[in-house]
């Protein structure tokens, strides 16, 4: 559905594309939950075991910043990972006041189980585009994600 709004032409057609990334990218996503890619796991505690088995032991405030949510949420998303005995938190032996959170054995076998099934799904449902159109679109994704550049002061 496009827009409503009757604005400029720019605008229109900024609001337009937003929608319709919008919904590609909710529909992308509820395909891929559709399929149990990660069964029995928040999308964020999925995210959250992804980036440890990937990226080994990161920082509370390193996790956020790859899965993009807030502190708070991302707090009650490892406390829940805690509980479940899938990770694990230990203070940093650089710096005292850092808490690392890392995998336990428990996490890494079911993450290292899960991911390829993920990543076999994410393909299949990306298949509808090229490998030369999913280039382009996550070019173009970056180029949005940065925005554009602040204005220059000088000027």
């Amino acid at each position: 559905m496009p827009t409503h709004f009757t604005g400029t032409p720019a605008e229109v057609l900024a609001l337009d594309t937003l929608i319709k990334l919008t919904r590609a990218n909710n529909s992308l996503l509820a395909r891929i939950a559709h399929r149990g890619t990660h069964p029995d796991l928040s999308v964020s505690q999925f995210g959250t075991l992804e980036a440890l088995y990937h990226l080994g032991a990161m920082s509370q405030t390193e996790i956020c910043s790859k899965l993009l949510k807030s502190g708070g949420n991302t707090t009650l998303v490892i406390d829940n990972l805690e509980k479940r005995g899938l990770v694990q938190r230990r203070r940093d032996t650089e710096d005292r006041r850092v808490m690392m959170v890392e995998l336990t054995a428990a996490g890494f076998e079911l993450i290292s189980a899960i991911f390829p099934h993920h990543a076999q799904v994410v393909a299949e449902e990306m298949s509808v585009l090229t490998p030369e159109e999913q280039r382009t679109l996550g070019e173009l994704c970056k180029k949005l994600g940065k925005g554009a550049a602040p204005p220059d002061a000088s000027a």
